[in-house]
């Protein structure tokens, strides 16, 4: 008999129906316990603000409210002890190199069949890396041209802010946004900010 504790496992995905299969299909497992689901990144932290950090947090990459990199950015700067695999049906090679630097554990298609997320698990589990080899192919193509100050000043225009709102919330000159916006542009052949927010978007770099 083994008498290893169960892995626990916290399941975040937006889609109730989609959520609630993958709850009850880990549950199966006899050495797996989920131990709460939520919607999104945000409800997500909620519970680990309140709640001992589970062995493995499984969660969907776009959501709303707080995403699933999002979610693993907060996890990575908590330096909370738990192992993060993310889900995706969106094939951009963006996500994977900036899940990776995250300290993601895993990354999954889930197009992928059951067996293969309850194998994935057990491995982030025993300590090692899983990565859907069509994404980890798609991640070596990647090439990023993008700072990550031009990241992050695309990633606030995206959401609306106006050039004085960005240099705000990074602490820069005016004059210093408008280089970082200006040189996204011309790097991604766009014809605005908009323009290279909406193709840095579908590369996955925002």
């Amino acid at each position: 008999m083994n008498s290893k504790a169960p892995t626990t496992i916290l399941i975040v995905e937006d889609q109730s129906l989609v959520r609630d299969a993958i709850a009850m299909l880990l549950s199966l497992e006899d050495d797996l316990t989920i131990v709460e689901k939520c919607s999104n990144g945000k409800e997500a932290i909620d519970y680990l603000n309140d709640n001992p950090a589970p062995h493995i947090i499984l969660s969907d990459i776009e959501m709303p409210l707080v995403s699933g990199l999002d979610l693993a950015a907060h996890i990575a700067k908590q330096n909370l002890n738990t192992k993060v695999v993310l889900m995706t049906t969106f094939s951009k090679p963006g996500y994977i190199k900036r899940a990776l630097s995250l300290g993601v554990k895993g990354f999954i298609l889930k197009e992928s069949d059951s067996d293969y997320l309850i194998d994935a698990i057990h491995k982030v589990s025993a300590g090692e890396k899983v990565i859907s080899t069509e994404l980890a192919i798609m991640a070596l193509d990647d090439n990023n041209p993008l700072s990550q100050k031009e990241m992050s000043a695309l990633k606030l225009a995206s959401e609306g802010l106006k050039t004085q709102g960005i240099a705000q919330s990074l602490f820069l000159s005016e004059g210093t946004v408008r280089n970082y916006l200006s040189e996204a542009i011309s790097k991604l052949d766009a014809t605005n900010r908009a323009d290279a927010a909406r193709i840095a978007k579908q590369k996955g770099w925002l």
